[in-house]
């Protein structure tokens, strides 16, 4: 039997991601009602993205949670990479549910037909849009503040739903005011583009995750604390690579040190400079380091002093940047 002290308490991603699916399921049926009241298009396509709000938060439940896991022998790189499916398949959903909008609604701009009960349509409208942008706002400074890429996904699409809400009752205020019944097809063909777009942006975002392509601002950081915090016996560092698995940053580079310090003296350089990434990047990156002994052509670039087995003078040390340090091709 559980007991309060043995339960694992849920983290803060998980009870956002779980929040979510709550208030996804209670705006679907907001929507759906405003629907049923109306027979709108524009308010069926705000009611058909919110169908897909529920599947993808039901997703980002099970991959924030997967996504904790720790690593294990199957899995050494941890679960991280499952955020990036999940922002996958919302984004491909979006698209879907764009597609769907488009079908549903071209007819209605060339054969309207009448809305009843439009202003309590619109009230279900304006209150639900609220609460999609308490949650979406929430959504995405959580994710932000955790590097959790399926919570910033579904705080974006959730804000792209209030967007969509927000045009929605412009165009059906219109149609209110004007009479023109054709403005509601158009409308709700323009929620369409609009949601396809938000599609296309979170598919590509997470194909670069699953392509493992470089973080130009991660790098950055990495070789920003390394040059403010260099040690004389740093020659020089190369191969400088970042991974990103979801929330989860592992760290890999070369380090040159003087050839005739010895191992011991070698490790803690190693440590230093692991502990300089990680006070960056968050103690959990994972920062592994490789040494290699320097040359007699690293001399004009070494400032280690003194050195008994020095060639020439130093002429400049490396100013250390992704354009410097990152070519995976450069050799010992």
């Amino acid at each position: 039997m559980q007991t309060d002290s043995t339960r694992k308490k849920a983290s803060p991603e998980v009870r956002a991601a779980r929040l979510s699916l709550a208030v996804a399921v209670v705006l679907l049926g907001v929507k759906g009602l405003a629907w049923f009241l109306t027979g709108s298009a524009a308010i069926l396509s705000d009611a058909l993205e919110s169908i897909i709000n529920v599947v993808a938060a039901g997703f980002a439940v099970v991959s924030v949670s997967v996504a904790e896991t720790p690593p294990d022998e199957r899995h050494p790189y941890g679960h991280g990479n499952i955020e990036y499916y999940a922002a996958w398949l919302e984004g491909t959903l979006i698209l879907l549910a764009s597609i769907g909008i488009f079908w549903e609604s071209w007819d209605k701009i060339f054969h309207p037909e009448a809305m009843p009960h439009l202003g309590a349509g619109l009230a279900l409208l304006v209150g639900a849009g609220a609460a999609n942008l308490w949650l979406g706002l929430r959504l995405l400074r959580q994710g932000r503040r955790s590097g959790s890429l399926t919570l910033e996904a579904d705080g974006r699409h959730v804000l792209t739903d209030v967007w969509t809400s927000a045009g929605v009752f412009v165009g059906l205020g219109l149609v209110w005011a004007t009479g023109w019944l054709w403005l509601d097809g158009l409308v709700a063909c323009l929620v369409g583009v609009n949601i396809a777009w938000a599609g296309v942006g979170l598919v590509r975002r997470s194909v670069s995750g699953f392509m493992i392509e470089s973080d130009p601002a991660l790098l950055e950081a990495i070789c920003a604390v390394l040059r403010e915090n260099r040690h004389p016996s740093w020659i020089d560092i190369h191969r400088l690579r970042v991974i990103k698995a979801g929330r989860q940053i592992h760290v890999d580079l070369h380090l040159i040190l003087p050839r005739d310090m010895s191992l011991a003296e070698a490790h803690g350089q190693v440590e230093a400079m692991e502990a300089l990434v990680r006070s960056r990047l968050g103690a959990s990156a994972d920062v592994m380091i490789h040494a290699d002994p320097c040359s007699n052509v690293r001399c004009p670039v070494c400032d280690a002093d003194p050195c008994d087995l020095r060639r020439s003078d130093t002429v400049a040390t490396p100013v250390w940047s992704p354009a410097t340090t990152g070519d995976p091709t450069q050799k010992d």
